[in-house]
């Protein structure tokens, strides 16, 4: 073997113990987000809530150094898809914080601390449905208009108005919901005969952006 073959052995074997970088060619993926460690919690009350009405979301940062420490609340509203800061409390000496929000639509929170997640918490929020009858005392077969608003808007859905039976509520009327001119709310009315005592309610089904939402119920006391 001359020298010339020697030295592209030589060559050869020195590329071989280079180490190749199989993947080097292959996009990065992204980092997943950190699964909860249960050192941080959180909790939300009441669940689901009446629009506009507040929710407290509190938890605790548990083990060492847990005092004085901000937390990141972070809400993500429907339609999903991106967390932002919400609130940042301070916890407590034993590692508690509280804070009040007041979610317009469904919302997931998360509460961060340092490396730390909590779970996420998804708040359902309820229209604020109204209900209120043109005679609460009609005369037996008296047409009796029921009406109200739901907010916020939900305009063109179908709304239910149920009467209380012993077996529970059962829808008797059904109508759509109303544009309100320069409102964020809905309106709504039905008329009907009434022939008998009642207790009525006022329904709207689940939406993607809402639970569903139930009114107070009225009664209508028929007499002759």
């Amino acid at each position: 073997m001359n020298r010339t073959t020697l030295a592209a052995s030589a060559a050869l074997a020195t590329l071989a113990l280079i180490p190749v970088a199989a993947d080097a060619a292959k996009p990065a993926k992204p980092a997943k987000p950190p699964k909860p460690t249960g050192k941080l919690t959180l909790a939300a009350t009441p669940n689901p809530v009446k629009y506009r009405r507040l929710v407290t979301l509190s938890g605790r940062l548990n083990g060492a150094n847990n005092a004085g420490q901000v937390v990141s609340v972070l809400a993500d509203p429907f339609p999903y898809g991106i967390f932002v800061k919400a609130a940042a409390p301070t916890t407590t000496a034993t590692g508690d914080y509280s804070v009040n929000v007041k979610p317009l639509k469904n919302t997931r929170y998360q509460a961060r601390q340092g490396a730390e997640q909590s779970g996420i918490v998804t708040v359902l929020v309820r229209p604020a449905v109204s209900l209120r009858l043109s005679d609460y005392t009609p005369k037996v077969g008296q047409r009796v208009r029921y009406s109200g608003r739901v907010c916020p808007q939900h305009d063109g859905s179908t709304l239910a108005i149920q009467r209380r039976y012993s077996t529970g509520y059962r829808t008797v009327r059904r109508t759509n919901l109303r544009d309100i001119p320069g409102s964020t709310c809905s309106s709504y009315r039905r008329t009907f005969r009434v022939y008998r005592d009642g207790r009525y309610r006022a329904v709207i089904g689940t939406h993607a952006d809402h639970a569903a939402g139930i009114s107070s119920s009225r009664v209508a006391n028929a007499h002759r």
